[in-house]
């Protein structure tokens, strides 16, 4: 222990703003967990119904189950409540989406690559346990909008040949809406926050296991880190865990969301126009609406493409984005240990499939809104839902080309910045009397950071040396700016060599060791 401790301390961490997402995130699940402590308390997962004679003169009189009962109580009678109950849901939304950014950072600049791919699977696994807290989550207020996203689920599953109603039947505990609370309430206060610890854990396992990823730099390479010591990095995250506790209460002592007392008790026969599942989970919503209501009777049995078209797109979206480091390594053929991480521009058609799944996403996530926009816009909701069927048909590929192509143009946008300087706008004559713009060169670190790093597959010396694109890569790192590297480690991670923050005798801040 005493060895590991050590071991610790000795380490660094690299420093860059995009690699914080992922402690935003486990910070964020820290501010749920604490919140959400307090509010089992006074919760009661009970279907019972009982009468509200609460502090809400709306509701007084009005039969509703108690455990949405308890969430208003929660929400005026316990001094607090309602700022924890809205810090709750605020730091959930906040780790959701820096969850899903960790997992854009990753992809995008390869940092999913061996020894990596099993980190991408754990940050996954966090995504999908998070998207089942949450849905099961906004089902135990049993309120109208928790209940009408509860009906949309159980009309899904009875939709599902040979099994669905035999999963509706289990969930529900019988006819809907059931008892689902009972099944719900152990999900989403032990289960899936246990599940969502452990993979919190695993993931530092293994960072701490692995050489930590770093963004290519002058001075940085395969072999080496970059950062920050580790009492430095535990000082800023200490700092980064105040900053984001700090972001959620502001923000649930100000912004109300979730007002379960404006929507009334779940009732069956009523659904609530304008009512939406969570931003996180439109997509599966805007799915169902722009599936054709196409179905088919086989073996004295209605399938329902309606609904298994949808679904399976969906599970196979979220199947192909799980194993896709592995694809890429059998496409590519790339079985190397990666540390360096990439820039987005330099694999053009990995960004391109990117930017294409997002497109595919995003107009799901668009589609659930249909209606609203309809509203909003005064148009036609089927004229809505004609033009998100042919987006989320031709968006994708048309964004694969589009952000190839630019992808590509950026690349020789910055060869010829390395190659001929920058433009300066001031035109010259020459002695034959022909116009030239004047450009003015770029230095060493300027032209390494423009066309030093590669596409995944290619060594940046072999590949660029002898080409007029860039000098021997440890001329270009001699000089490395105005920036300031606190340690470099070498070799064996674990093992610092060298501490430094002054400059080195050339003016640059890079210790080179």
């Amino acid at each position: 222990m005493r060895r590991l401790w050590k071991n610790l301390r000795a380490r660094v961490f690299p420093d860059h703003w995009s690699l914080l997402f992922g402690q935003i995130a486990f910070y964020s699940f820290v501010v749920v967990v604490l919140s959400g402590i307090l509010l089992v308390v006074y919760y009661e997962p009970s279907t019972e119904h009982v009468t509200y004679d609460g502090p809400y003169t709306p509701l007084r009189g009005v039969q509703m189950s108690r455990a949405l009962e308890s969430t208003l109580a929660i929400s005026f009678d316990i001094r607090g409540g309602l700022l924890m109950r809205q810090l709750h849901h605020w730091s959930t939304l906040i780790m959701v989406a820096a969850i899903m950014l960790h997992l854009l950072r990753l992809f995008f600049t390869a940092g999913f690559r061996r020894p990596r791919r099993l980190n991408w699977l754990i940050w996954f696994g966090v995504f999908v346990a998070t998207l089942g807290a949450c849905l099961t989550g906004t089902s135990l207020p049993d309120d109208m909008a928790s209940g009408t996203s509860l009906a949309v689920l159980d009309g899904t599953l009875q939709a599902t040949p040979l099994v669905g109603t035999h999963l509706s039947a289990w969930l529900f505990g019988g006819d809907f809406p059931g008892d689902v609370i009972s099944r719900f309430y152990p999900l989403h206060i032990v289960v899936l926050p246990a599940i969502i610890l452990l993979l919190f854990v695993a993931g530092a396992v293994l960072a701490l296991r692995h050489r930590p990823a770093q963004f290519a730099e002058p001075g940085r390479t395969e072999d080496n880190v970059v950062g920050r010591p580790a009492k430095v990095a535990a000082i800023k995250g200490a700092g980064l865990f105040a900053f984001v506790a700090g972001v959620a209460i502001a923000m649930a002592a100000t912004f109300t969301i979730n007002p379960v007392w404006m929507y009334g008790p779940a009732d069956p026969a009523n659904t609530s126009a304008g009512v939406g599942p969570a931003w996180y989970l439109a997509f599966l919503d805007g799915s169902l609406r722009l599936a054709p209501a196409w179905e088919a009777v086989w073996w004295g049995r209605t399938f329902s493409f309606a609904i298994l078209l949808p679904v399976g797109i969906c599970t196979l979206f979220l199947l192909l984005l799980a194993v896709y480091p592995f694809i890429e390594e059998r496409l590519t053929g790339d079985r190397r240990e990666h540390h360096l991480l990439e820039r987005p521009r330099d694999n053009a058609t990995r960004t391109g499939v990117g930017v294409a799944g997002m497109t595919f996403y995003g107009t799901l996530w668009a589609a659930a809104s249909a209606d609203t926009m309809a509203v909003l816009f005064h148009m036609s909701v089927n004229t809505l839902l004609r033009f998100f069927q042919v987006l989320v048909i031709l968006g994708p590929p048309l964004a694969l080309v589009i952000t190839r192509r630019i992808c590509l143009g950026l690349q020789n946008h910055d060869a010829e910045i390395a190659l001929h300087g920058i433009e300066t706008g001031r035109v010259i004559r020459t002695p034959d009397g022909g116009y030239v713009e004047e450009h003015r060169p770029v230095d060493a670190y300027r032209r390494w950071r423009l066309v030093g790093s590669t596409p995944s597959g290619e060594r940046d010396d072999e590949n660029y040396r002898g080409q007029g694109k860039i000098e021997n890569r440890a001329e270009l790192g001699v000089r490395a700016g105005d920036d300031m590297v606190d340690a470099v480690v070498v070799g064996v991670p674990g093992a610092v060599d060298h501490e430094t923050t002054g400059h080195d005798e050339t003016g640059g801040g890079l210790a080179h060791l």
